[in-house]
């Protein structure tokens, strides 16, 4: 969900040296909001070990080859609080905000059933950090 904290998670990970993938910038998804499938075929045929971040409707098409599908999750306050103060504009109008409440209310229990892993995001970076970088294994 919006504001749970994947962004930040993903940033500390790949401080850390670990490959990490945000879906959400540099044209992963297409324009009817899938992933790209040919391109993300190539991204996990090209790492054994690489950290993906995303939500689009085809994700489940790749959980196969997914060693771990975490789910980062916070109430709903929380989100609402935290998409208000960051850099990206997302969340923002009360369009948006009303969107997060519905996904986090229609989506995130589907997201829920698919994830091998729930993580609180209301944990510290560094937690948060740690746990996936456990489940991601070692980097060659």
């Amino acid at each position: 969900m919006s504001g749970a904290g994947k962004s930040t998670v993903l940033d500390e990970l790949r401080r850390r040296g670990l490959p990490a993938v945000d879906t959400d910038y540099d044209g992963w998804e297409l324009p009817d909001g899938t992933w790209d499938e040919p391109r993300m075929d190539g991204l996990l045929a090209s790492h054994d070990v690489l950290v993906v971040s995303g939500t689009v409707e085809n994700q489940g098409r790749f959980y196969d080859r997914f060693h771990h599908v975490v789910l980062l999750s916070a109430p709903v306050e929380v989100l609402l609080e935290r998409v208000a103060d960051r850099a990206n504009p997302y969340g923002r109008t009360p369009e948006q905000r009303a969107a997060i409440v519905e996904y986090t209310r229609t989506v995130e229990p589907l997201l829920r059933r698919g994830a091998t892993v729930e993580l609180d995001g209301r944990r510290a970076v560094s937690d948060l950090a740690d746990a996936v970088q456990r489940l991601a294994g070692p980097t060659p």
